[in-house]
């Protein structure tokens, strides 16, 4: 017998199917701190996923944006139409193709998205308070690692989608 089986604590000890189930939990979790710690933020959710990508990912072009957050280009539109209202982002010119719009963030956008962020870092804490700082770390990798795989080799996936199916 593994290690992990005799203590019940790996995968070993899940039957099939458990690993769904477990991540939607968690999904579910995450989905509900987070939409309250981002209240009053432009497009709440969406909006500091678009912001965040936009400050620390710099797609060269709205397109890219979407692409990368596998968000509908016609509903892109309407989130980025809020942001630029909201004086969060705004659309210029891309540098590499002067037909197509790359979406950069404000001062305001800026400043914004760091007083989110820290909320989002303490809920995200608060939420793995249960775990040492080891698997704190060696979760997020992992997650993170399986996230870009399923990115890679599925990228037309949404994932609000995904939320409407789990188990």
């Amino acid at each position: 017998m593994t290690e992990a089986a005799t203590h019940g604590t790996g995968l070993d000890s899940a039957p099939p199917g458990d690993l769904g189930w477990n991540l939607g939990m968690v999904l579910r979790g995450y989905q509900s701190l987070f939409e309250d710690v981002v209240e009053g933020m432009p497009s709440g959710i969406r909006g500091f996923q678009i912001v965040s990508a936009v400050i620390h990912r710099d797609p060269p072009s709205q397109q890219a944006l979407g692409a990368h957050l596998a968000i509908d280009r016609t509903v892109l539109t309407y989130l980025i139409d809020d942001l630029v209202k909201a004086d969060v982002v705004e659309r210029i010119p891309a540098p590499s193709d002067r037909r197509a719009r790359k979406i950069v963030a404000t001062d305001k956008g800026r400043e914004l998205l760091e007083k989110y962020e820290e909320r989002v870092a303490h809920m995200e804490s608060d939420l793995l308070a249960g775990l040492g700082e080891a698997d704190r770390k060696t979760l997020t990798s992992l997650i993170g690692r399986l996230a870009m795989d399923i990115h890679r080799a599925q990228p037309g996936s949404i994932p609000c989608e995904a939320m409407d199916h789990l188990p």
